[in-house]
């Protein structure tokens, strides 16, 4: 479905009970709302579900600008406010998981609970020269020459060459990723930097992060971890980058026994 938010034309779906407290749902980069299929049925038989395509992705507007996190944060905030929802929980997995730390710490109002997932709270400056790279290849040649790279740093090595419906679909978002949303969003996720915010936030925090994650590693989740009071963090194994679809059995499980909790 369709809607306008923050001055652009916004793509989500909503699905659950409609009495039910509501979950939403933010990917992450070069991906769409599609990438959260592997934990629609468990949360739709409990909560009513809302995932959004990012500015930039999927069937979002993608406005050739440089995006902020901020602006992220406040398209989100229209979303919900358009929908009528003036609280929920959510749950971001890396770009998504920024969001969500940038919109905890602007309106704390509207978190039940958040949910870190491959994450972190502040992009190195020794890492600018990568995203720099990203953004000229996507620039000068489009998607094509980003896919298999980033899909070597998603997926553990075994998983990525068994293939399978996983890798193809994800290989499929990353290669239709409009390329000015993807430079856009690679421009707010370099400018991240929260670490010494993040003590402020009060919600409920779940932080998971798979042991392989070669992006947002296991330290990076450690630090969001001991900063924000009485989060709980879940490593899991035998996962990198897009846990959710690598260990979604673990992945989900983790997120609905924290859900069920804090509901």
């Amino acid at each position: 479905m369709k809607i306008t938010a923050n001055g652009i034309s916004m793509n989500y779906t909503l699905d659950g009970p409609a009495s039910a407290p509501v979950v939403t749902l933010s990917h992450s980069l070069a991906t769409t709302l599609e990438m959260w299929q592997p934990q629609l049925k468990a949360l739709t038989a409990r909560w009513r579900v809302l995932s959004y395509d990012t500015r930039g992705h999927g069937g979002t507007d993608a406005p050739k600008a440089a995006y902020t996190l901020d602006q992220l944060a406040d398209d989100a905030q229209a979303l919900l406010r358009a929908l009528g929802i003036p609280r929920t929980h959510w749950v971001g997995l890396s770009m998504g998981g920024m969001i969500g730390q940038t919109l905890a710490l602007k309106a704390p109002e509207l978190f039940a609970s958040l949910t870190l997932c491959d994450t972190s709270s502040r992009i190195p400056p020794e890492a600018k020269p990568l995203w720099d790279e990203r953004i000229h290849t996507a620039e000068t040649k489009g998607m094509e020459p980003l896919v298999e790279g980033t899909l070597s740093r998603w997926f553990t090595g075994p998983f990525k060459e068994r293939g399978g419906a996983v890798i193809e679909s994800v290989r499929g978002m990353i290669r239709s990723t409009p390329p000015s949303g993807y430079i856009g969003c690679c421009q707010a996720i370099s400018g991240l930097n929260l670490t010494d915010r993040i003590g402020a936030i009060k919600a409920p925090t779940l932080i998971i992060v798979g042991e392989d994650d070669q992006g947002t590693p296991v330290a990076a989740s450690k630090v969001m971890n001991e900063k924000i009071h009485g989060s709980q963090l879940v490593i899991l194994k035998s996962a990198a980058h897009l846990s959710n679809m690598e260990q979604p059995d673990a992945f989900t499980s983790a997120l609905t026994g924290f859900l069920g909790k804090v509901s």
